[in-house]
Order: structure tokens, then sequence, then C-alpha cells
């Protein structure tokens, strides 16, 4: 079971991966609606991973992203993007995202990547 902070704006979209994680077995420690809030949530939680909206108001999800890296230049973040965002999602890959998800979300496709992240973590073991 891994430590996990879902950052999205939309409320609905954070309960979809809320469920998602939770049904397989991972804790949502955290949510934030911006990229500033999930730094902030970052820091003080330290998750195993953070799912990260690309699109947000204020710090976006690379802005965000990069910030949490210099919180922790181990930290896994996946990314999560709209379909046609792929320029982004390549941005955001050689910034330092662990991977990415794209929305509508599936379900396998989610745990899948999750868990894809998490076997990769070197230094740090998902609890």
């Amino acid at each position: 079971m891994a430590r996990i902070l879902v950052v999205d704006d939309a409320v609905f979209m954070r309960t979809i991966l809320r469920d998602i994680l939770t049904e397989a077995d991972h804790e949502v420690v955290g949510e934030a609606a911006t990229g500033e809030d999930a730094v902030e949530r970052f820091s003080e939680l330290r998750p195993d991973l953070v799912t990260m909206d690309l699109v947000m108001p204020g710090a976006g999800g690379i802005e965000a992203l990069s910030r949490i890296l210099d919180v922790d230049p181990d930290a896994r973040v996946i990314i999560v993007s709209a379909v046609g965002q792929r320029e982004d999602v390549e941005t955001a890959l050689d910034v330092g995202a662990s991977d990415f998800l794209t929305k509508p979300f599936d379900k396998e496709k989610v745990v899948a990547t999750v868990e894809s992240v998490l076997s990769t973590v070197t230094g740090r073991e998902a609890r």
C-alpha cells in the first residue's frame, strides 16, 4: 500500500482517482486543487506518490512538479492530462515526471501505472 497525494482542480476527478486508488488498497493521504497547494501538501505529507493534473489555476502541473522535485528529487509524480496535451506531457516527462495518465481514466491503466511507478522507486519503499 502506498500513500498518495491526488492533485486536480476538479473535485469530480479527484473523487474518481481517490476511489480507484483506495479500491486498489492505496491510501489517499491528501488532495490539492492547485499547484501551490500541491507543493505545500507534498512538503507536509511526504507521500510515496503524487498524481498531478497538468492544467490548474495558478501554478500548473509542470511548475508544481518542478517545485516538488526541488523539495525531494526522488519524488514520484504521475502527470494527468486530457487527450491532446501531448506536448505538455512530454515537457513534464523531461522535467522529471515518472509517468502519465490520460483523462478519461481507465481504472486498469491507472492501477497498472501506479504499480509500475511504485515498483521503480529506489531508495524509498512504498508503505
